[in-house]
C-alpha cells in the first residue's frame, strides 16, 4: 500500500476535481435530499469525521502507545488520507452540484481546500524529505572524496600549487565529468581539476539542501493551515447538519 499510496491519492484528487468541475455542466437541485443523496452525504461526513481518529491517536501519547503496538502510524496516516479523500468525493456527489446557499457553498469550498492542503503537504513534504536524505548521502560521499584528494595533494606539493581560483574556475567550466552525477570514486582524486570540481559540487549540494530545508519548514506551516481549515470545516459541517434537521430533514 505504501508504494501505491501517492498514485491512488493523486487519482482520487483528480476525480474530486473533475466531479467539482462538473458543476459547470450539471445541477440537480433535489438530489442532496433524496435517499441516495442523503446516503452519500452521511457516508461522506462519517468518513471525514473518521479522519479525527488519526489526529487523536497522534497527539494523545497513551492512546498512541497502545494503538501503535498493533498498527503503525504510517498505516494510520494512509487510512486518514483515504478517508479524507473518499469522504470529500462522496460529499461532492451528495451536493448534486447545487451550490446556492452560502453555507453549502462555503462547506464545499472548505472541503476542497482541506483536501488539497492535506494532499500537497503530505506528499510534497515526503518528497522533499526523501530529496534531502538523498542529497545528504551524496554530500557525505563528496566530503569523503575531497578528504582523500586533500590527503593525496598534501603529499604532492607541485600538483597542489596548480589549484588557483582562476584556474579552478576555468577547470570547472570545461570539466566534462561531474562528481555530482558520477561516483566520486571513479575520478583521479589527486587531480587539481577533480579537487576544484569537488569543492564546487559540495557547495552546490549544500546550497540545494538549505533550499529544500527552507521549503520543508514552509510546508510545515502549510500543514498547520490544513489543521485550521479542517477545524473550520467540522464547525460548518455541524452547522449544516443542524440546519438540515431544524428546517426539515428530507433525507431517506
Amino acid at each position: 500500500m505504501g508504494e501505491r499510496e501517492p498514485l491512488v491519492a493523486t487519482l482520487l484528487v483528480m476525480i474530486i476535481l473533475v466531479v467539482w468541475w462538473g458543476a459547470a455542466f450539471h445541477v440537480s437541485p433535489r438530489f442532496a435530499g433524496s435517499p441516495l443523496g442523503g446516503t452519500l452525504g452521511v457516508s461522506g461526513a462519517l468518513l471525514m469525521l473518521g479522519t479525527l481518529v488519526y489526529l487523536v491517536i497522534k497527539r494523545v501519547k497513551p492512546i498512541k502507545a497502545a494503538v501503535t503496538r498493533k498498527v503503525p502510524m504510517r498505516t494510520l496516516l494512509a487510512w486518514h488520507t483515504y478517508a479524507g479523500l473518499l469522504g470529500c468525493l462522496l460529499v461532492l456527489l451528495h451536493t448534486g452540484h447545487k451550490f446556492e446557499s452560502v453555507l453549502g457553498t462555503s462547506l464545499t469550498a472548505l472541503t476542497l481546500m482541506v483536501v488539497l492542503s492535506g494532499f500537497v503537504g503530505r506528499y510534497l513534504l515526503r518528497q522533499i524529505g526523501d530529496d534531502v536524505r538523498e542529497k545528504r548521502g551524496l554530500l557525505t560521499r563528496l566530503y569523503e572524496a575531497y578528504d582523500a584528494a586533500s590527503e593525496r595533494l598534501a603529499m604532492e606539493p607541485e600538483r597542489r600549487s596548480l589549484i588557483h581560483p582562476l584556474r579552478s574556475a576555468l577547470a570547472r567550466a570545461f570539466l566534462t565529468e561531474s562528481p555530482v552525477t558520477d561516483a566520486p570514486g571513479t575520478m583521479d582524486v589527486g587531480s587539481p581539476v577533480a579537487v576544484a570540481s569537488l569543492v564546487s559540487s559540495i557547495a552546490d549540494v549544500e546550497s540545494s539542501i538549505e533550499a529544500r530545508e527552507l521549503l520543508r519548514r514552509w510546508f510545515s506551516r502549510w500543514l498547520r493551515l490544513h489543521i485550521v481549515l479542517a477545524s473550520a470545516l467540522f464547525l460548518l459541517l455541524a452547522l449544516h447538519v443542524w440546519a438540515g434537521v431544524h428546517f426539515g430533514l428530507r433525507w431517506f
